[in-house]
């Protein structure tokens, strides 16, 4: 819209076909970008038959800016510098090219040191994930599009083998990228990673998402990504020194939190699995202590026995 104001401003009744050629976009959302400034902006716009083109009636000082304030605009130029972990996806040239209109579209009376920002915020990741372009941009066409895919997948220790699945969503579950699909031999849904994805194909098949398919349900119990079929109540007890880190955030949302008397503190969860919270668990050393349930308990102890034991 910002564009047909400034083609409008400039003369030359522009015409909806050069419009669109110009934007890059439809006749369509040119007749419908023209009805909405006229009908919703109140510019005064018409189309004249004999030039075969629209033009502004009365004069326009300017188009209407959204109204932002200055805090807002600061949280924009955050979420651009929180884009890094979607550089080189296929996400990134739309994200980056909505931020511009946005930027295009703010007023100009509002200014910010952007070379604060630069020097103040910043994002950082400790393990990026490795991530194969072409194949991720063939997981996003075909969850975007319902396409069913052929993949050969290689599971940690194991032999790459042909697994028929169903798109069904893609998602970055902290920091890392998840594929879930339906697994046609398996007659289940499953959960891929895309570093693990030797290749990617389209059958030129298509299907309907099953009504019943829910994220956010599949990962309510789980610790992260994997969701089991246990019903697990896991208590753990931190010591002290390591209490403090656990009560800065919120582990799962399932947790309740107890304060010790001797300033540590204990940890309670319902999960559906216990394989991501055991490494978890392993990953404070002896910072940390499962009271339940036995099976955490015991798979950690064995954890913990075969790190001191010498490599073969």
């Amino acid at each position: 819209m910002l564009r047909i104001h400034q083609a409008l401003q400039a003369g030359g009744f522009p015409n909806a076909s050069k419009l669109a050629r110009e934007a890059e976009v439809s006749t369509k959302t040119i007749h419908r970008d023209v009805e909405f400034m006229r009908d919703r902006l109140n510019l005064p716009i018409e189309y004249d038959a004999r030039r075969n083109g629209y033009h502004y009636t009365g004069e326009v000082s300017g188009f209407p800016t959204m109204q932002i304030t200055e805090g807002e605009i600061f949280a924009l130029v955050v979420a651009e510098k929180a884009l890094q972990q979607y550089r080189g996806t296929s996400f990134e040239k739309p994200l980056l090219s909505a931020i511009k209109k946005m930027e295009q579209a703010l007023p100009d009376t509002i200014s910010l040191n952007l070379a604060d920002i630069e020097q103040t915020i910043s994002f950082r990741t400790r393990a990026e994930p490795i991530l194969n372009l072409e194949t991720f941009d063939v997981l996003a066409k075909a969850v975007a599009q319902r396409q069913q895919l052929e993949l050969h997948y290689r599971k940690p220790g194991q032999a790459a083998e042909k697994r028929l699945v169903d798109a069904y969503h893609l998602a970055n579950i902290n920091g890392e990228w998840f594929l879930f699909a339906f697994d046609h031999a398996r007659k289940d849904l499953r959960t891929f990673a895309p570093a693990r994805i030797q290749s990617a194909r389209p059958t030129g098949k298509t299907f309907e998402r099953s009504q019943k398919f829910s994220l956010e349900k599949r990962l309510r119990d789980s610790f992260g990504v994997h969701a089991g079929e246990g019903q697990y109540e896991v208590v753990i007890r931190f010591a002290p020194r390591a209490a403090d880190y656990i009560r800065e955030k919120k582990w799962h949302a399932s947790q309740t939190l107890r304060d010790l008397k001797d300033g540590g503190a204990e940890l309670r969860m319902k999960l559906s699995s216990l394989a991501e919270v055991e490494r978890w668990v392993l990953s404070w050393g002896g910072e940390a202590e499962v009271l339940k349930p036995k099976e955490l308990a015991e798979a950690v102890r064995a954890a913990a026995k075969r790190i001191l034991q010498p490599a073969a």
